[in-house]
């Protein structure tokens, strides 16, 4: 006896390390790691109740060694019924784990209830042979059956269900069928050996390894830096928000007054350099910002694509124009090529498809200091869509083959060290590809250092017109055409609202040029007070950060009037990503950042306009 008891205490002492080390550690509170602390706990009660087996097998003692080996066979009909809930845990889809589970466990606990009843109210009966002591009866053949049955219920459950089965955590379930068979054979020739639970506590041990046990303190950990990165994102999105308004305001008044000054006639030569070099370097700052503010959108996955019809040739040979100037006295051919079969009128984000032209002209002005910048466009037609292509060629820098696959990251600005007067945040590129990709285009480049690049870009785009419809000749149509233009505006009131004067000038100049009979007050409070008052306007542009009542709170007591159905722009230098769909959920018809150009607002005021006259 002394002998055969020398692996179950070898098997204790693994047991209790394995309980240690596991219960040491918080674990996850899944269903795998709940039934195997079960499995744990039950293993180590029954490698001590089984020194209690032992013991009452060879010291018979009526009714109460029947009562021990009775509740050994209890225990491990529990242990190899939570082997067979685990197996249906691993593989189990989770989501009908998690619809059925309480139905699963009461299924298993239902048999277990059974094989029980039958262990209980069976028989038991001592034998002592040559080999050892050994126990039979009824209440025995029930565990050989369950023994049976278990493993059955196993293969039925892994080869039935749908999940991809983890073999890793399977094998021990396979090792410990092929041990059972093995433990039969040996047993049944000496039964004095005890090797059904050193058996488990192998299985149970090689279990421990398989299973998933992340370290809770340690998620913990991974959750608290989750969320300080969660509250410094928060916080960089507040402070590019605070950024965006406290440099677009002053920035608002250098674009509009310098550009008003640069319109004027008969200036002073030296003013009228120093006025475009003002404006030119007023668009520099504001590209930064708008770099820094369109890259928070991009990763918070609120760039959106909006498309409308365009006039491609118009609009990309006009940006072209603005963007030379960038060249100033660098001895640089400036060439742009459009292809004759490109749509007149095409569908798709105007704003973005130029930003992405605009982008890839300025990168290459900016790196190329004599030679050629050559932007060219062809198209590929096919029924109502375009693939735009778009070549931009500069004789500049060129690129390191090891630096291209750097190109499109962000902050990147290759050699930087050997040009330090070059401009810019490195964020160009990185965003004109999340652009093109957001699109559904590619973009790809062919450099080669020190003799220039080539960026090309693919663009797909519908057809709103292949042509551009000639408009029937009538006498007198152009001063027709140029009276409806002018007098477009004539008699709408336009009312300004902005606690910063700066501002409103800079929004008069802007808008001195339509004809308006414009209004101004400088406050949410005036706003309320003219409209109780009975003025009435055909439209409001209304800054939204002023003090004592925010433009969004001015418009919800404006919206309180009955029949107030006036048209409110947003004018505000706020740019961050959410804003316009914030402006346009408050009730806001529009929304245009600080600075604005006479184009831009001039766009704005026509859509809303024809939209109000026809309703």
């Amino acid at each position: 006896m002394t002998v055969g008891l020398i692996l179950p205490t070898a098997c204790i002492f693994v047991s209790v390390l394995v309980n240690i080390i596991y219960f040491s550690k918080q674990r996850i509170n899944n269903y795998e790691n709940k039934i195997y602390r079960y499995i744990l706990v039950i293993n180590l009660v029954s490698l001590f109740w089984e020194y209690l087996c032992t013991y009452f097998t060879y010291n018979y003692v009526p009714v109460l060694s029947v009562t021990i080996i009775k509740l050994y066979l209890l225990i491990l009909l529990i242990y190899m019924t939570c082997l067979s809930l685990y197996i249906a845990v691993i593989t189990k889809e989770k989501e009908v784990l998690q619809n059925k589970w309480k139905k699963i466990k009461n299924v298993y606990i239902l048999f277990f209830i059974i094989f029980a009843v039958f262990v209980i109210l069976g028989n038991i009966q001592f034998k002592t042979t040559k080999l050892g002591a050994t126990v039979s009866g009824s209440s025995v053949i029930v565990l050989y059956i369950q023994s049976i049955f278990c493993p059955i219920l196993w293969f039925r459950n892994i080869f039935f269900n749908k999940q991809k089965k983890d073999t890793k955590k399977l094998l021990p379930f396979y090792i410990y069928i092929t041990l059972s068979l093995l433990v039969a054979i040996i047993q049944y020739f000496n039964p004095g050996l005890l090797l059904i639970t050193p058996m488990e506590t192998f299985v149970t041990l090689l279990m421990y390894f398989t299973i998933e046990n992340p370290d809770i303190k340690m998620i913990e950990q991974l959750n608290i830096a989750r969320e300080a990165a969660e509250k410094a994102n928060h916080a960089k999105s507040d402070f590019l928000s605070s950024m965006s308004h406290e440099i677009r305001t002053p920035l608002n008044a250098i674009v509009g007054l310098s550009e008003d000054i640069k319109d004027h006639q008969n200036l002073p030569k030296d003013i009228e350099e120093e006025a475009n070099d003002i404006v030119s370097a007023s668009h520099t700052l504001l590209e930064i910002v708008g770099n820094i503010l369109d890259i928070n959108k991009i990763e918070s996955n609120k760039m959106e694509v909006n498309e409308v019809p365009y006039h491609f040739k118009e609009e990309i040979t006009e940006l072209a124009k603005i963007t030379g100037t960038r060249i100033g006295e660098k001895p640089i051919d400036y060439n742009i090529h459009i292809a004759e079969d490109v749509p007149y009128e095409l569908v798709g984000d105007r704003i973005h498809v130029k930003q992405i032209v605009n982008n890839l002209l300025t990168n290459a002005i900016k790196y190329t200091d004599k030679g050629s910048v050559t932007l060219n466009v062809r198209c590929i037609n096919q029924g109502n869509q375009c693939l735009l292509v778009i070549t931009c060629q500069d004789t500049g820098k060129g690129i390191k083959a090891e630096n291209i696959t750097k190109l499109f990251n962000k902050f990147e600005r290759l050699g930087v060290e050997k040009s330090t007067t070059v401009e810019g945040t490195g964020l160009g590129l990185a965003i004109t590809k999340k652009l093109v990709e957001l699109m559904g285009g590619t973009i790809n480049v062919q450099s080669q250092y020190g003799k220039g690049s080539i960026f090309m870009v693919q663009l797909p785009q519908k057809i709103s017109q292949l042509v551009n419809p000639t408009p029937p000749k009538e006498e007198h149509q152009e001063e027709v055409e140029v009276l409806e233009s002018t007098n477009t505006y004539q008699g709408k009131r336009v009312l300004i609202v902005d606690d910063n004067k700066l501002n409103i000038k800079v929004a008069k100049i802007a808008l001195k040029d339509f004809d308006f009979a414009l209004d101004e007050c400088y406050s949410g409070k005036e706003v309320l007070e003219k409209i109780a008052q009975g003025e009435k306007y055909d439209l409001i542009l209304m800054d939204i950060m002023m003090p004592e009542m925010s433009g969004e709170s001015t418009m919800q007591e404006l919206k309180k009037f009955v029949g107030f159905d006036t048209p409110v722009i947003a004018l505000t230098a706020d740019a961050l990503t959410g804003a316009k769909e914030r402006y346009l959920q408050a009730g806001f018809k529009d929304y245009v950042s600080k600075p604005f150009t006479k184009e831009i607002i001039k766009e704005k005021i026509d859509a809303i306009l024809a939209h109000k006259e026809n309703q």
